[in-house]
């Protein structure tokens, strides 16, 4: 099987269910008649986050999203990963698909370093038999030495970001789904962390990246979608279209 994405004419809508001011809600309402928002039979406020978007990858594909803040990079990202499921069109992901969106995802506080490596490698879709064959290469690779043997509720942020990146990065991903580069640790770590990253780029067959340094989508991408209000702006061989955002958001 070939490994691909495939959207056709997506929409999401996603519900509010907080705005309990009628005052705000009237607020968010006159609002919607000039973007995005709406209402729906029961009252409820709508937002489109991903509004007509149509699309196809194929494998070698390298895709930076770019966008400002609420364009709809992270909610694409989920929809590709199945979190949410679109309110009107089709998604086609053909290939074994890893979000590494929340690395930190189904770590438990009271379980050791050792646990965790197993709860949170299952969570990504690996065997046991997986699993174990690469528990050593994780546990080398943070440098935690005996903390492992101890409850993650005993260690430090940075610590927990250790393990967390050390276990996320350790799959093998047909379609790799990022939403942002971590920073992990000191510049030494750091060095380590961005060879470990680019190793699973280069072993997955498709990766769609959401991050802000145009440096990063020019040097790691062939392509980027500039996403504005949950529509696509540009889609295209990465140079031109970071180029035609950049210039964009200076002129802004």
């Amino acid at each position: 099987m070939t490994t691909s994405i495939q959207l056709n004419s997506v929409c999401l809508d996603l519900p509010i269910f907080d705005i309990s001011s009628q005052s705000l809600k009237k607020r968010v309402m006159r609002m919607g008649r000039r973007n995005r928002i709406a209402e729906d039979n029961s009252g409820v406020v709508i937002v489109r986050a991903i509004d007509d978007l149509s699309l196809q990858l194929v494998s070698g594909d390298r895709v930076g999203l770019i966008g400002h803040n609420g364009a709809g990079k992270s909610t694409l990202l989920r929809v590709l990963a199945g979190i949410y499921s679109p309110t009107s069109g089709s998604v086609d992901v053909r290939g074994r698909s890893v979000p590494l969106l929340d690395i930190a995802l189904g770590m438990d506080d009271l379980s050791t370093g050792l646990q965790n490596i197993r709860l949170r490698g299952l969570l990504l879709g690996m065997t046991d038999a997986e699993i174990r064959r690469k528990a050593k290469d994780i546990a080398d690779f943070t440098e935690l030495g005996d903390y492992l043997d101890l409850p993650l509720r005993t260690y430090s942020s940075g610590m927990r970001l250790r393990l967390a990146f050390a276990i996320s990065t350790s799959v093998d991903a047909e379609i790799l789904l990022l939403d942002e580069v971590l920073g992990v640790g000191d510049s030494a770590f750091q060095a380590r962390a961005n060879k470990r990253l680019q190793d699973l780029h280069d072993r997955a067959d498709i990766v769609v990246l959401a991050i802000h340094s145009s440096e990063t989508i020019r040097a790691t991408c062939n392509k980027a979608l500039w996403l504005e209000r949950g529509r696509i702006k540009m889609f295209g061989d990465a140079g031109p279209v970071v180029d035609a955002y950049d210039e964009f958001m200076r002129a802004s």
